[in-house]
């Protein structure tokens, strides 16, 4: 083994920026769903969310999980109680406080939907995209979904192109969603409208944390112009739900009925999104000059004396490359790079080996 000291004009750090389908097998329109009804009905899971497969998940046992449903609302409503004896303790009110405080970072904040929004919205949808999938984002005007209730339907797209500064929430990047349109040549999205529902927007979407928040209120106004699609959300009293839930189903409706409402769009595009991810990358050149690395370490050549046992490697010494390694300066091993076929090396030859980190 030999070693050499890198220069530092001989390391180079470049950046890229790495654009894909967001869904298994580089789908970037997801038009088929599935869910799972040991999931949904069968464990405690199916409660608070509900899963999304893009196959069949009790026929597939490689079937990934694309995205989650939440429905929560800040009084627990539409939902049984934990326990009778516990008021107003249920799934969706532990939904609502769980992404208030990870989007806010504060229990008493109320989500707000742009405009005609500021009292607060009392519940939200919660599409969760699976953290495999979005990588290190959501590529802002890649999104599209259709949502349909009844005879109604509605595209909703996000409004990062037509705003001109973005809009944070702590550190993440909130965009507002809005009607509109997609481009499936491009994957790219083009809103209607700037404009405002009288509930606010449609919902927001914060690509950095793999979020989009729906906004039930905008959706349950009538179809129409800067209208909903109608859709009516279970809000049961606390005192109903836990005779509703306990008589008809274990699991949480709304969940449910916000699937149907995806998964019922029989046209394409149905839900369109994309991941973006920034890809770092170290550089080192490895440079081999004529006179360094033709002879070999390795011990078997030399016989007890210390005499080669290959005379022809006295006068032409000869070493393949295979492997380089990189290593700190305490001699300890940090990354290693193998060719795909060693290169022979002598002295008529010099070498430069490109080794890539990505991080």
């Amino acid at each position: 083994m030999s070693f050499g000291t890198y220069a530092s004009d001989d390391q180079v750090l470049s950046s890229d920026a790495i654009v894909a389908p967001m869904w298994s097998n580089n789908i970037t329109n997801l038009t088929t769903y599935y869910s799972w009804s040991n999931q949904e009905q069968a464990t405690s899971q199916g409660k608070f969310f509900l899963n999304v497969y893009s196959v069949n998940p009790a026929t597939t046992q490689s079937a990934e999980t694309q995205f989650s449903i939440a429905y929560g609302h800040y009084a627990g409503s539409g939902s049984a109680y934990f326990n009778a004896l516990v008021p107003s303790k249920t799934p969706t009110r532990d939904v609502y406080g769980q992404f208030r405080s990870l989007i806010f970072g504060d229990e008493n904040a109320a989500f707000t939907f742009g405009s005609n929004n500021a009292s607060g919205s009392k519940d939200i949808i919660i599409i969760s995209v699976a953290r495999s999938r979005f990588k290190e984002s959501f590529n802002p005007g890649s999104f599209y979904l259709t949502l349909k209730s009844g005879s109604s339907q509605i595209g909703l797209v996000d409004d990062s192109t037509v705003t001109t500064t973005s809009t944070y929430i702590g550190t993440s990047r909130v965009y507002q969603l809005l009607s509109g349109s997609y481009n499936t040549n491009t994957g790219l999205s083009t809103p209607s409208s700037s404009n405002y529902t009288v509930s606010g927007s449609y919902g927001m979407m914060i690509p950095d944390e793999g979020l989009i928040i729906l906004n039930p209120r905008a959706l349950a106004l009538p179809a129409g112009a800067l209208g909903g699609i109608g859709a009516v959300f279970n809000e049961y009293s606390s005192s109903q739900a836990a005779t509703f839930f306990s008589a008809i189903a274990s699991y949480n409706i709304n969940n449910r009925m916000i699937y149907d409402m995806i998964a019922t769009i029989p046209a394409s595009p149905s839900f369109g999104l994309q991941s973006y991810e920034t890809i770092s990358s170290r550089y080192f050149f490895t440079r081999v000059k004529n006179g360094e690395f033709n002879y070999t370490t390795n011990p078997t050549v030399i016989d007890s004396n210390g005499n080669l046992l290959y005379t022809q490697l006295v006068y032409n010494p000869q070493t393949f490359i295979t492997t380089v390694g990189l290593y700190n300066n305490s001699g300890d091993l940090l990354a290693v790079a193998k060719l795909n076929k060693p290169l022979v090396k002598d002295y008529t030859k010099e070498l430069l080996l490109r080794v890539k980190l990505d991080f």
